[in-house]
């Protein structure tokens, strides 16, 4: 009679097991734009950083423990956003929230990571705001928008175009890019040739075309997201403006490019990482590598920053320890020092919160991103 009984308790045990192992899970959660005006470039990322979650859970996880990304999509709208990150956080009980886009959108959440003590790792955003003064739970890995537009501005004028028109979206975002703009003007002792407002959620080309027209620009600093610009750059091509179009790296996606069309050739985008096509970079590489292992096509610049993103993430993790805490990740984070993501480093301290600090130009050309 004891003989069943045993059975029955080992079957009994291996289900428990099981089911505990099912369980020991180490949650990442995310909220961005899946669908929506940047839905292009936010599943770019989305794939970039799954090559690397993919591959660490493929070599057994995070000290045994697979890593599972909750993503909620906000649709690019900030109170979703905000919404999103209380579930993730006061629900789901996320041990990091990862990669959320959009400037207003992550100033919203910060709020809930400073009450929950959770790190947000990576944000595609590169707002000041979320660098200086430093926010004790952000970290970020790309380069700032104001560096960015400063670059451009830079850029333009040694090329002998002393026009320059900025359209700038009316949000925190805008504001930020157009203070490094202004920035880069003042180096080269310039103004723009207008300075022009465009409303994020509906944009007036009515209205903002004919300005760019009239001030007789050579060149426009385009400061806006996915569709925004995109119906931007086809309302001045339609209006025959010949002007050199400029925007940021929150559009350095291919699908931003297959939006444009024919409007996308000679377009100038502004990038945070090296080419896709670099292969002499290890992290390119690398990414290249599992990439066609899974049978992805080429990759773009905003795969390459959901990869490096998702890799400061996983070192994290592993640098937490078994069974990581939200704590325990801050503070692998805060100790995170020259960290080598593939022929660029990161470090974080109490004082800095920046990652890597690059920027670069790419022109559209033949439907890719050339350097």
């Amino acid at each position: 009679m004891r003989r069943p009984f045993r059975l029955a308790a080992i079957a009994l045990g291996l289900a428990l097991a099981a089911h505990h192992a099912a369980q020991a899970q180490v949650l990442i959660g995310q909220t961005a734009g899946m669908t929506g005006p940047v839905a292009a470039s936010v599943n770019e990322t989305i794939a970039g950083a799954q090559l690397v979650i993919d591959a660490a859970n493929a070599q057994g996880g995070i000290h045994g423990e697979p890593i599972e990304m909750v993503r909620l999509d906000d649709g690019f709208d900030v109170k979703r956003a905000a919404e999103n990150g209380r579930v993730l956080i006061e629900e789901r009980k996320v041990v990091a929230l990862f990669m959320t886009r959009g400037t207003p959108h992550s100033q919203a959440i910060i709020p809930l990571l400073d009450r929950h003590g959770v790190a947000l790792v990576g944000p595609s955003t590169g707002a000041m705001a979320l660098h200086k003064p430093v926010q004790r739970h952000v970290f970020n890995v790309r380069a700032t928008y104001q560096r960015e537009a400063e670059k451009a501005v830079q850029h333009l004028s040694t090329v002998g175009m002393s026009r320059i028109a900025v359209v700038y979206v009316t949000d925190s975002f805008g504001q930020d890019a157009l203070e490094g703009a202004m920035n880069g003007f003042k180096a080269v002792k310039g103004q723009p040739a207008a300075a022009i407002q465009a409303d994020r959620e509906k944009p007036d080309y009515a209205a903002i075309v004919p300005k760019i027209v009239e001030s007789n620009a050579q060149a426009v600093l385009w400061i806006g997201s996915g569709t925004a610009v995109v119906e931007g750059v086809k309302a001045l091509r339609a209006a025959g403006s010949a002007a050199q179009v400029v925007t940021l790296s929150n559009n350095a996606s291919s699908g931003f490019i297959k939006q444009l069309g024919d409007a996308s050739r000679g377009v100038i985008v502004t990038q945070v990482f090296p080419s896709e096509r670099a292969m002499g970079q290890p992290m390119v590489k690398e990414a290249t590598t599992l990439a066609k292992a899974k049978g992805q096509m080429e990759l773009s610049p905003a795969a390459l920053e959901g990869f490096a993103s998702a890799k400061v993430m996983v070192e994290a993790l592993r640098r937490a320890g078994p069974k990581p805490t939200r704590a325990k990740v801050l503070a692998a984070l805060d100790g995170l020092k020259s960290y080598d993501v593939g022929g660029m480093e990161v470090s974080y301290s109490p004082q800095d919160h920046s990652g890597i600090d690059f920027a670069d130009l790419s022109i559209i050309s033949e439907g890719r991103f050339k350097r």
